[in-house]
């Protein structure tokens, strides 16, 4: 155990020292020409198994004095030394840049669009991805340039740094691998997964629970509606502690839609986790937003007065994305 748990730590320690090196070799930039520094190149297995037949052949060669099998070694050996600069030539030169990346909602797929462009001549067979298990193989024309989307899913809010990228290229033999890792800097804004429930407006702590859809909602809303089962998330607030007193369920007081004037989203007036009182928060800046209603958002320590246009709705749905993170 104490041998596996020092194993992981020096792999652990190895993968960092590597990374470090690919940053001071390769620094993120939002653009990337790749060149003599940001390239590598090895043989893969197919070439591993073409230089193994080579060495044969010569062993043959040498014990049999074959003149023909001589020059067959050299001239395959020749071939391997040529296909080195043309797999690396087809990776030299291309200009590789970050392009837009719309923000989405945790549980999506983010969008990474990555722009691959020609300066000069063609580049073959190059494939783009996170990990050599996910690449998509594409051709650039040259003096063309392509847009490429590259998705990785999510979990959390806030924002999703991408990985580095992998470009490699095995053109034109199939002996010989070449590769690089780009970091463009790239990173999505994910927003909160929306969450169906209450409306949670604004409310005035001193009036009774009774008057809650009238006091925010002001003239022109429905009255009391009647009862509900609780479910997590939902206000305490609006909880009916005389039936749960008198040995019922754990019941929630409903209201009329609220209409008439501005509301105000409020963080407080919702309870459940941290995590179920934005994706609360998020639902109805959408709903609100998508019906053109006049809203406010209010976190602790963040008000973001009455609006209604895209913008007041982009910066909500920000503010919920970031709110206890660092922009």
């Amino acid at each position: 155990m104490v041998a596996q748990r020092g194993g992981r730590a020096v792999n652990a320690s190895l993968r960092q020292g590597w990374r470090r090196w690919q940053d001071r070799r390769a620094p993120p930039a939002a653009q990337v020409q790749l060149g003599q520094r940001q390239i590598f190149i090895m043989p893969d297995r197919s070439g591993a198994a073409f230089g193994v037949v080579l060495l044969l052949i010569l062993l043959a060669a040498i014990n049999y004095q074959n003149s023909m099998a001589y020059a067959l070694v050299f001239l395959l050996g020749s071939v391997f030394v040529v296909a080195i600069l043309h797999t690396f030539r087809n990776l030299s030169g291309l200009r590789i840049s970050a392009a837009g990346t719309p923000a989405i909602f945790a549980g999506e797929h983010a969008r990474f669009m990555v722009r691959l462009e020609s300066l000069g001549r063609e580049h073959q067979a190059i494939a783009v991805g996170w990990s050599a298990t996910d690449l998509q193989s594409v051709d650039v024309a040259a003096g063309t340039a392509l847009e490429l989307e590259l998705n990785l899913p999510t979990v959390t809010r806030g924002w999703l740094p991408a990985p580095r990228m992998r470009l490699q290229s095995t053109f034109p033999l199939g002996v010989l691998r070449a590769w690089s890792y780009c970091n463009l800097g790239q990173r999505v804004l994910v927003y909160p997964r929306p969450l169906e429930g209450e409306m949670p407006v604004m409310v005035d702590a001193n009036d009774d629970v009774e008057g809650e859809g009238l006091r925010v909602a002001g003239q022109g809303v429905d009255d009391y509606q009647g009862l509900k089962a609780y479910q997590p998330g939902d206000s305490w607030r609006r909880l009916h502690w005389k039936a749960y007193s008198r040995g019922a369920q754990l019941l929630v007081k409903e209201f009329a839609d609220l209409r008439g004037r501005d509301l105000c989203l409020d963080f407080m007036a919702l309870g459940g986790d941290l995590e179920q009182r934005l994706s609360r928060l998020c639902h109805w800046v959408l709903e609100l937003s998508r019906q053109q209603r006049p809203f406010a958002l209010r976190l602790p320590g963040v008000y973001l007065p009455v609006d209604c246009s895209e913008g007041h709705r982009e910066a909500c749905l920000r503010a919920l994305a970031l709110y206890g993170q660092t922009a």
